[in-house]
């Protein structure tokens, strides 16, 4: 199957330019393609993995991907999707980001002579003058039809700021600049940038008079609605001092029921005649598909070995096997508190309590609300999300 047919298959594409020319391109590995990535953190999350696998896949079939780092449009800020304006971040905040970006972006992207390239759009947008900018590529533009752009429309009754209102002219600017210094004929992102990128072609064909194409990729929700990678506790993050490995592996084995196949087509390199495979499989075998999910998404961030530790201490903790670290302990009352204490999890009662009442502990996968929770020798007692102790009781 050529890629393009794959893509469609595996549910990634949202709205295309012009299909049929996009087609030809990205089969035959003539596609120039950009994606863009602004710093507004000092890593990657969850939410960018998708568009990350994407470039890989396409780079994979021959074509030649061009990673944007927005180390100029930061400085402004995407209101797309937001309800509200970011937070602005200092030149030296920008700049470190990007530099945390470039290194994870090396796990998934070949770099090199005819391979990928990476630049930041600080290194034109922040020399422009404005004036001459309003002159270039301002006039390009109608308000009206900005103001018509989803990204612009949520944002109208809350308040949309003057800085945010020019992100689209520069991301429209960064595609006519990619176009002209790196040859660049197509942009990738998410489908929640449809508006800004249509805006990027726009310029291309009236000031250079270049064919020029962008296609979206479905954004990734899950059964209820909201984006993948989004916790209780805020975004998954691919740097594993923010999430670790483990924690990586646990959030894509305890996604719902529901959303593991469409996980499966759309993040994982699994060809696809395996996965119509898997969509026969009987409902009885669902922890093994999201076994099989958080294994091989854990394996492209984090490398086969973390990824074979991640899925030994998961299944050591919740029963199906596996090398857990074991205490033995000697109690008079074989209920929570003691046991912690003696297995050296906690230095005494009273860190005991507050670590219950704050969340920190569970029994298996059962999260201990009280503090008399009795303990049987084989139980497994989690404390946060990085010790895993397997009590045996004298």
């Amino acid at each position: 199957m050529a890629i393009y047919e794959e893509l469609k298959a595996r549910g990634l594409i949202a709205q295309v330019t012009d299909e049929e020319e996009i087609r030809q391109l990205i089969n035959g590995g003539g596609a120039r393609f950009y994606i863009g990535f602004d710093p507004t953190a000092d890593s990657l999350h969850v939410g960018h993995f998708m568009a990350l696998c994407l470039m890989k896949r396409l780079q994979m079939a021959g074509n030649k991907p061009v990673v944007l780092v927005g180390g100029g449009t930061g400085h402004i800020g995407d209101p797309s999707g937001r309800t509200d304006m970011r937070t602005m971040m200092t030149d030296e905040v920008i700049e470190h980001n990007c530099a945390c970006f470039k290194k994870q972006m090396e796990r998934f992207i070949e770099f090199g002579e005819d391979k990928a390239v990476m630049v930041n759009n600080a290194d034109w947008l922040l020399k422009l003058n404005y004036v001459s900018l309003l002159r270039e590529v301002g006039a390009c533009f109608t308000v009206n039809n900005m103001l018509r752009a989803e990204c612009y429309k949520q944002r109208m009754e809350k308040g949309l700021s003057f800085l945010e209102f020019n992100y689209m002219i520069m991301q429209a600017y960064d595609f006519w600049y990619l176009s002209e210094h790196y040859g660049c004929n197509m942009q990738f992102g998410g489908d929640d940038q449809w508006s800004n990128m249509l805006a990027g072609t726009e310029l291309i064909r009236k000031k250079s008079g270049k064919d020029a194409y962008a296609m979206t990729i479905t954004l990734l929700l899950n059964s209820e609605g909201k984006k993948m990678g989004k916790t209780a506790k805020g975004a998954v993050w691919l740097d594993e001092n923010k999430t670790p490995p483990y924690d990586f592996y646990q959030y894509w084995r305890n996604i719902d029921d529901a959303d593991v196949m469409k996980c499966i087509r759309m993040l994982t390199f699994i060809p696809l005649e395996e996965i119509e495979e898997m969509d026969k499989w009987d409902g009885s075998r669902i922890n093994e598909k999201k076994e099989l999910l958080a294994y091989e998404l854990t394996k492209l961030v984090h490398g086969e070995e973390k990824a074979n530790t991640a899925r030994a201490q998961a299944r050591a903790a919740f029963g199906g096997g596996g090398e857990l670290p074991e205490k033995r302990v000697k109690v008079e009352s074989a209920t929570i508190i003691p046991v912690l204490v003696a297995a050296g999890i906690c230095a005494s009662n009273g860190e005991a309590r507050r670590l219950i009442a704050q969340g920190g502990v569970s029994l298996g996968d059962e999260k201990v609300t009280d503090i008399n929770a009795p303990v049987k020798s084989g139980d497994v007692i989690h404390k946060g999300k990085k010790v895993h102790v397997r009590i045996v009781l004298e």
